[in-house]
């Protein structure tokens, strides 16, 4: 049974979508305001966060913030009345992986929770020893390496933290060397939804992956094709 954890203040609101995801056969966990969110989901493990923005005590974007710190890998759904592209990039920018806009239909929450929970990347799969050599595990691109079973990422010698929004696209990159990529299949193949087009996560997060992965200025792997999209090839 998956464990979720729903930070929300709004009585009506905790109450239909407890009832709900109970019924799916979710074990579901409340907090009332951002504080006690930060605390339960430090103190337990869950395999999602849903989160509202406005919420007493802490807001939704400090308390993801603060989760963020301890925990990278935890999917994080928004549910905000802050429907604009603006407000939408700040709780993605925060650490969320995804959000939904109230009001909402049922039916599209579950389909959230589904295909985050779905895209979500066990990293606690314990250490495997195996040459690497012939390892269907190993994904290798320039002098990056990466280990999709215990999820390490190296590049030139040196391991990367990703958090899993991060950890997800450059998989993608590196499924599709040498192809450009556009923000629509991008959106498709890391975030499984439909995004308003109008936003620019795709954008906030190549940037992100790009700060931890090319901080080297004359080995860039990840490279802009104006008007396109985005291609992964070597420097």
């Amino acid at each position: 049974m998956k464990k979720i954890v729903l930070i929300e203040d709004e009585t009506s609101v905790v109450s239909f979508i407890k009832k709900g995801l109970q019924e799916k056969g979710y074990e579901i966990s409340v907090a009332f305001d951002g504080r006690t969110g930060v605390n339960l989901v430090q103190e337990n493990d869950f395999d999602l966060v849903i989160l509202d923005i406005m919420l007493p005590e802490m807001n939704g974007l400090d308390v993801c913030k603060e989760i963020r710190k301890t925990n990278k890998h935890v999917p994080i759904l928004f549910l905000t009345a802050l429907g604009s592209s603006e407000n939408i990039v700040l709780g993605l920018e925060s650490g969320g992986d995804d959000y939904l806009v109230k009001p909402f239909k049922f039916i599209e929450l579950v389909a959230r929770i589904k295909s985050l929970l779905r895209r979500s990347v066990p990293f606690s799969t314990p250490e495997i020893e195996e040459d690497e050599t012939y390892n269907e595990y190993i994904f290798k691109f320039s002098d990056v390496t990466v280990n999709d079973y215990t999820k390490k990422v190296i590049r030139a010698g040196e391991e990367i933290s990703l958090t899993t929004t991060e950890y997800k696209l450059l998989m993608y990159f590196l499924n599709n060397p040498e192809k450009v990529i556009s923000r629509a299949e991008i959106l498709d193949a890391v975030w499984g939804v439909n995004y308003d087009l109008g936003t620019n996560v795709v954008d906030v997060y190549v940037n992100y992956l790009r700060k931890k992965i090319d901080h080297h200025d004359d080995k860039k792997l990840i490279h802009t094709v104006i008007g396109m999209g985005y291609v992964l090839k070597k420097p």
